[in-house]
């Protein structure tokens, strides 16, 4: 049977028009109260009528949207929530998965997104000619990464301020020797996350008057692998540190694994934090800075949305999504026997 906005209206208690607006990213309706006619939305199976919207607005009722990495969990989060916002208001998602700078060269300099889509939602930073590019589109613009860049929407969190909070807790905790598993030349073009994180990580340890050591930072390309791999060298060296700051869940993930093999008690004898709070860092116990992921897929596909809806409006300023520390089992003070 079809599943009319009448049945959605029903579910959530609303009118049909208070629904009409909450898909379409209208105001006059409470987050609160939107997020609950999108779940709805989606667990009935609504979309709205393409067919007839086509031909009044002339619209193709698809969003384009360019990732570097879909396998990823952070992208496959943002990407899993502002699909879900666009289906229940009647678009579908063109995914564009640039994985390569070969793959990324061939999308931006034949633009195939080209009049197939209405708005665009980019996952990834784009250099001054690829955001060249995407404005010649002439469509709405939005992402979930990276500062304010003209013509776009952004939603995102304050990086540098979430390192902070990490490494913060580390150095009340008695740590001197802070290790870092960063991501460097095996991440997108362009992506500022890093670069912002590491210096979050800088400024700390300065007010503390710890002289940082690069030999304390490793590489681990944000996966559960790179992670466990930029462990066991910072494990080999001659001082190892007594704790560590993982960019990503994931990385602190793989530092746990690395510590286990290594028959490392943690907190004990190393303390890990990370970043991102993933779904399974409650499972492991891990001390974390909570990011609203999903969240900010949502928020920038309803922006995306509003803008459609009223074209003349403008992008809005930059969206900064609320982060917190959470505290858990993977930190504690040093061991006075590991500290230097």
């Amino acid at each position: 049977m079809t599943v009319s906005i009448t049945d959605v209206a029903e579910a959530t208690g609303v009118s049909a028009s208070t629904v009409s607006r909450a898909l379409r990213g209208r105001p006059g309706v409470s987050e609160e109260m939107r997020a609950r006619i999108v779940a709805a939305a989606a667990e009935l199976g609504y979309t709205a009528s393409r067919s007839a919207s086509s031909l009044a607005s002339g619209r193709t009722y698809t969003i384009g949207v360019v990732v570097p990495y879909v396998g990823r969990w952070f992208f496959g989060t943002v990407l899993d929530a502002a699909e879900k916002v666009f289906s229940a208001a009647g678009y579908d998602v063109l995914l564009y998965n640039l994985g390569s700078p070969e793959v990324r060269k061939r999308f931006f300099t034949k633009l195939p997104i080209r009049k197939r889509v209405d708005a665009v939602l980019s996952l990834l930073i784009p250099d001054p000619e690829e955001a060249s590019a995407l404005r010649s589109l002439d469509v709405p613009l939005a992402t979930t990464v990276g500062g304010a860049r003209p013509g776009f929407t952004v939603v995102g969190i304050d990086d540098r301020g979430g390192a902070e909070r990490a490494v913060r807790h580390l150095v009340n905790l008695g740590h001197r020797r802070v290790g870092m598993i960063i991501s460097g030349a095996s991440e997108p073009l362009h992506w500022t996350t890093p670069l912002d994180r590491r210096q979050g990580y800088l400024d700390v340890l300065a007010d503390a008057g710890i002289e940082p050591d690069p030999a304390l930072e490793s590489d681990g390309g944000y996966t559960v692998e790179g992670g466990e791999r930029a462990m066991t060298e910072l494990l080999a060296l001659r001082h190892p540190p007594t704790t560590v700051f993982a960019q990503s869940d994931e990385m602190a993930m793989g530092a746990l694994r690395a510590l286990r093999r290594h028959r490392l008690r943690v907190p004990e004898d190393v303390s890990v934090v990370g970043f991102d709070d993933h779904e399974l860092s409650e499972a492991v116990g891990l001390t974390t800075v909570a990011q609203p992921v999903a969240a900010q897929g949502r928020e920038a596909a309803r922006l995306l949305l509003a803008r459609l809806d009223d074209p003349d409006a403008g992008p809005p300023h930059p969206v900064e999504m609320p982060i917190r520390f959470i505290l858990r089992e993977t930190t504690a003070p040093p061991h006075s026997r590991r500290q230097r």
